[in-house]
């Protein structure tokens, strides 16, 4: 494990961590290493003035109003008055990329990364590792239930982590999706925690319930579009919702299933991001497809934006009501006709 003093935030710095990760070389910033040698050491260097530019993979606002914003390479923090960077990165230079943030139950900030997953309390950061039994270092989804447990997505599986151990949670391998970049039968995309305490997994096999006791299967035997499920929602209505990669967007009530690409209301069949606004609006991105909000009865689609609407890994709505949006081209924040792109000086 690896810390460092938080009173170096504020200044350009180099720190050295001890934690055992290694960059998964189909998401980061530079190639793999030519062996399979691991890291002992990271790098992390504080550079308040660094542009927010390139890869935004994850944006999330914590109990206390801080935006966090991850992509590969950088993390950046804003507390409402000072946007401060950490630019992770192992001892050959190779970068660390943030693909999930989530927060737990006593206010720490977890990040989940191409090595690893990095836990920042206010005082330190610290890192976790093959060492400490988290056996797959790519963590692609996160999510904390009401005990304080963590749940954690990898390409090789699930984890469970109850603050003190890592343990795989058995899922039921599937197919493999051929037509991603990066894939197995264990990967876990998304996990989202309902309001009854379920924990739901999206896999290349479906979506599975864990209700504490029993886990169980949702497929396309179902009504579910498709298997490889992306994304998962819970709406204020207790409605779930299905972003999958093959099949589009779908709504179920519990019951039935409401298939609405595959009806033809929206158009995308490889949904990237659902997201319910405070309002209660939901806001749907689909690779190379419009942006939509939904507004509890129709659906509207949003000025087409190309470069950026069309590639949104995360959308998120502040305590302000802003909405954020990250991507493949960095950050945009939405001004109520079109996103715009942020820089460090827009905050």
């Amino acid at each position: 494990m690896g810390t460092f003093s938080m009173s170096y935030l504020n200044r350009r710095a180099s720190i050295f961590a001890s934690v055992v990760s290694v960059a998964l070389g189909t998401v980061g910033c530079t190639a793999p290493r030519a062996s399979s040698q691991r890291s002992d050491t990271i790098i992390i260097n504080v550079d308040p003035a660094a542009e927010i530019s390139g890869v935004v993979r994850a944006v999330f606002q914590d109990s206390r109003g801080t935006l966090w914003i991850g992509g590969e390479c950088d993390l950046f923090r804003f507390d409402g008055m000072t946007l401060t960077n950490y630019a992770i990165k192992d001892d050959v230079g190779q970068g660390v990329t943030i693909m999930k943030i989530v927060e737990d139950k006593d206010g720490n900030i977890w990040c989940g990364t191409s090595g690893g997953l990095t836990r920042i309390d206010g005082k330190s950061f610290t890192s976790f590792g093959e060492q400490h039994g988290l056996i797959s270092s790519g963590v692609w989804s996160m999510a904390v239930d009401a005990s304080g447990v963590m749940w954690i997505g990898t390409i090789n599986g699930a984890y469970r982590f109850d603050g003190r151990t890592f343990s795989p949670f058995p899922l039921p391998e599937a197919q493999p999706d051929s037509t991603r970049g990066m894939t197995s039968g264990k990967f876990v995309h998304c996990i989202t925690v309902d309001r009854k305490g379920r924990v739901w997994f999206g896999t290349n096999g479906g979506a599975y319930i864990y209700d504490g006791k029993t886990l169980t299967n949702i497929s396309e035997r179902d009504g579910l579009p498709n298997n490889a499920v992306s994304s998962i929602l819970e709406d204020r209505s207790g409605n779930i919702w299905f972003g999958t990669v093959h099949g589009g967007i779908s709504r179920f009530d519990g019951k039935d299933f409401t298939n609405f690409t595959q009806q033809g209301v929206l158009e995308g069949e490889e949904i990237w991001c659902i997201h319910e606004g405070r309002s209660g609006n939901l806001w749907i991105s689909a690779k190379q497809s419009p942006m939509y909000r939904y507004d509890g009865n129709a659906f509207t689609k949003l000025r087409v934006q190309d470069e950026i609407t069309s590639l949104a890994f995360t959308l998120l709505e502040d305590s302000s009501g802003r909405l954020w949006l990250s991507g493949t081209n960095g950050l945009f924040r939405y001004d109520g006709e079109s996103f715009v792109r942020v820089t460090k000086t827009d905050f």
